[in-house]
C-alpha cells in the first residue's frame, strides 16, 4: 500500500494542466493518427520522465547528473529546470488552465475576466501555498486524498465518452497528417515531464524517508517503483483523454487549445453538469502540481541560497506565479514553446547517458561535448521557432538530418558522443 501511496503522490505532481490539455488537443488535431501520434506523445510524455526519476535517483540528484558535464553547466542548468518547472512557466499555467476551465465556463456574458482570474489566482495560490509549506505530508494530502479523487473523475467523462461517443475520428490536420508520431513526440515536450521528473526526487525521496525508508538503496527502489507506478497511471489517463479528443475532432470544429476542446466534449455528453464535473478535475490537477512544484522549487532554493528560509521561498514563488498566470494560458503555452524546445533535447540526453553511464564513465569528455552538441543545436532551432532568424544558421540547421519533423538534434548529439570518446582517449 505504501508503495501505491507515493507512486499515486508523483503521478498527481507530475499530472497537471499541461498533462490534461495537450492528449485532447492532440487527439483533435490528429483524428484518424492519434495513436500513432499517441505513441510519440508517450515516448517524451511518460517514457522519459519514467527514465529520467530512475536516472536521477542513481546518479544521487539533479545536480550531481548534470555535473558530470561540468559544475557551472550543472549549476546553469538546474536552474534553468527549476524556473522553467516553476514561477516561469509550469506554475503559472497551473492557475491559468485551471481558471480557464472552473471559472470562464460560469461567467456571465462581458464579465470582467481580468478581476475573476486576479481573484481566483489570490484564492488558488493561498490554497497551494498552505499545502506547500509541509512538503513531508505531500504523500498524505496528494497521494491519499486528492489523487484518487481525480482518478475517480477521470474516469466517469471518459466512461461518459464511451457509453455515448460524440462522434468518429476525423482526417488529421498540420504535422499530424504527415509525421504524427514526431509531431506527437514534440507535443509531449509541452507536459513539462521530464524536466519536471529531474526536480521532483527530492520531494518524493522526503516523502520515502517520512515513512519509514531511510536507507539510501531502498530510497532509490522505492523513487524508481513509483516512477513506474506514475508512468502506467499516466499512459492510461493519456490515452482516455486523447481517445475524447478525437471524437471531438469529428464533431466540433477545432478548438484554440485542449482546454477549450475538453470543455466542448464534456459539455456535449453531461450538459451544465460536466462542466461542473471538469472543473473539478482541473482544479484538483493543477492544483496537485503547482503544489508540488512549489515544494520542490522552494526545497532546491533553499540548499542554494540558505539564508532564505523553505517558508519564505514558498510565498515568494507564489508570489510570482500568480502575476505572471494573469497573461493568461495562450500567451504562457506559447512562450513555453520555445523554451521548451532548447531544454528538452539536453534533459533528454542526460536521462540517455545516464542510464548508460557504465559505457561513459571512463571517458570524461562524453557528457560534455554531447550536452554542448545538442544545447547549441537546440537553442538554434527554438531561436528560428521563436521567430529570431539568423540566416547562417537556419541553414545549417535545415542542412542537418530529421530537421524536417523537429529532432535536429539527435544527429548532434550522436556526434557529441563519439567525439568525447575519442577525445577522451586522445588525452589518455
Amino acid at each position: 500500500m505504501e508503495h501505491l501511496i507515493i507512486g499515486l503522490t508523483l503521478f498527481s505532481m507530475f499530472f497537471g494542466a499541461g498533462n490534461l490539455i495537450f492528449p485532447p488537443f492532440l487527439g483533435a488535431q490528429a483524428g484518424i493518427n492519434t495513436w500513432t501520434a499517441m505513441a510519440g506523445f508517450a515516448v517524451s510524455a511518460v517514457g522519459f520522465p519514467v527514465l529520467g526519476v530512475a536516472a536521477v535517483a542513481r546518479s544521487g540528484g539533479l545536480e550531481k547528473l548534470a555535473g558530470r558535464a561540468g559544475v557551472k553547466f550543472a549549476s546553469v542548468f538546474t536552474l534553468l529546470c527549476y524556473l522553467s518547472i516553476g514561477p516561469c512557466l509550469a506554475i503559472p499555467r497551473t492557475a491559468s488552465t485551471s481558471f480557464e476551465m472552473a471559472v470562464i465556463p460560469f461567467a456571465a456574458q462581458g464579465a470582467p475576466l481580468s478581476a475573476y482570474q486576479m481573484g481566483y489566482s489570490i484564492l488558488f495560490f493561498c490554497i497551494a501555498l498552505l499545502l506547500a509549506l509541509r512538503p513531508d505530508k505531500l504523500s498524505d494530502r496528494l497521494g491519499k486524498i486528492l489523487t484518487p479523487c481525480l482518478l475517480i473523475l477521470i474516469l466517469v467523462i471518459f466512461a461518459g465518452c464511451v457509453v455515448k461517443p460524440a462522434g468518429s475520428y476525423a482526417a488529421p490536420v498540420l504535422s499530424y497528417a504527415s509525421n504524427p508520431f514526431s509531431k506527437g513526440f514534440l507535443d509531449g515536450y509541452q507536459t513539462m515531464d521530464t524536466i519536471a521528473a529531474l526536480n521532483f526526487g527530492i520531494i518524493i525521496a522526503l516523502n520515502i524517508k517520512a515513512r519509514g525508508m531511510t536507507q539510501e538503496k531502498q530510497v532509490m527502489k522505492e523513487t524508481v517503483r513509483a516512477g513506474l507506478i506514475a508512468g502506467v497511471l499516466l499512459i492510461l489517463v493519456y490515452s482516455a483523454l486523447a481517445h475524447i479528443g478525437a471524437m471531438s475532432g469529428g464533431t466540433f470544429p477545432i478548438a484554440e487549445n485542449g482546454a477549450r476542446t475538453l470543455n466542448q466534449m464534456v459539455g456535449f455528453e453531461f450538459g451544465r453538469g460536466g462542466t461542473i464535473l471538469l472543473a473539478a478535475i482541473f482544479f484538483i490537477a493543477c492544483l496537485n502540481t503547482c503544489v508540488g512544484l512549489l515544494s520542490c522549487c522552494s526545497k532546491y532554493f533553499c540548499t542554494i541560497i540558505p539564508a532564505v528560509s523553505y517558508r519564505l521561498w514558498v510565498f515568494i514563488f507564489a508570489g510570482i506565479s500568480l502575476v505572471i498566470s494573469n497573461a493568461g494560458l495562450t500567451k504562457i503555452l506559447k512562450i513555453s514553446v520555445p523554451v521548451l524546445n532548447a531544454i528538452y533535447p539536453v534533459a533528454i540526453i542526460l536521462i540517455v547517458l545516464a542510464l548508460s553511464h557504465r559505457l561513459w564513465e571512463h571517458f570524461r569528455f562524453v557528457y560534455p561535448a554531447a550536452v554542448l552538441f545538442t544545447g547549441v543545436i537546440s537553442t538554434g532551432a527554438a531561436l528560428e521557432q521563436a521567430g529570431i532568424r539568423i540566416p547562417v544558421l537556419g541553414k545549417a540547421l535545415a542542412a542537418l538530418p530529421f530537421y524536417e519533423i523537429g529532432l535536429e538534434w539527435i544527429f548532434p548529439a550522436a556526434v557529441g558522443v563519439v567525439t568525447g570518446v575519442l577525445l577522451s582517449w586522445k588525452k589518455e
